[in-house]
């Protein structure tokens, strides 16, 4: 089993303004039409996981449904609020994220797209992100909700690669 993060995050570390919005993130007519190797990585993924927050926010975007195709797993103590579209590919899942983990091997994911502030630090902090993969987006907000939190112990990461974009963007991938 693999758990990887693809995110986009500001020059300053956030990844949503502090009441959530991304209306900073540079749109499609912002970035020539490429999708920084997106599509590849979600071609790569069987199942996203992502926190409460996350996937409200997600479903109050326009247009298709983002994961379709993909098991959506939301992590709550609270049973997620699931669209009739979305049944049998949206579930919810409690709990502390290796358990979350060895259930979803369980059941037989093999590749876990990682996605959320408060989930991708609980990952992180128990040590079962293996690649991150992180776009940084050439804005500063000052505030917000940050990407990476406090850690009990460092985190080591190996570089794997780094590319810089015209548009100021700059993608950088790390195995763990």
């Amino acid at each position: 089993m693999k758990a990887s993060v693809f995110i986009a995050a500001s020059v300053d570390g956030f990844i949503a303004r502090p009441n959530g919005d991304l209306d900073w993130l540079p749109t499609d007519k912002d970035v020539d039409g490429g999708d920084f190797g997106y599509q590849a990585f979600m071609d790569s993924v069987d199942t996203v996981v992502m926190g409460r927050f996350t996937y409200e926010k997600v479903l109050g975007f326009e247009g298709d449904w983002p994961f379709d195709g993909k098991r959506v797993v939301v992590l709550s103590t609270r049973s997620a609020n699931i669209p009739a579209r979305l049944a049998g590919q949206v579930s919810w899942m409690e709990g502390p994220p290796h358990r979350i983990l060895e259930r979803l091997a369980a059941e037989g994911a093999r590749h876990l797209y990682i996605d959320g502030g408060r989930t991708i630090q609980a990952f992180l902090q128990a040590r079962l992100i293996h690649r991150l993969i992180v776009t940084r987006i050439p804005v500063l907000l000052g505030s917000g909700i940050p990407l990476f939190g406090l850690l009990e112990n460092d985190v080591p990461l190996r570089h794997l690669r780094t590319a810089a974009y015209a548009n100021g963007m700059v993608q950088s991938e790390y195995a763990i």
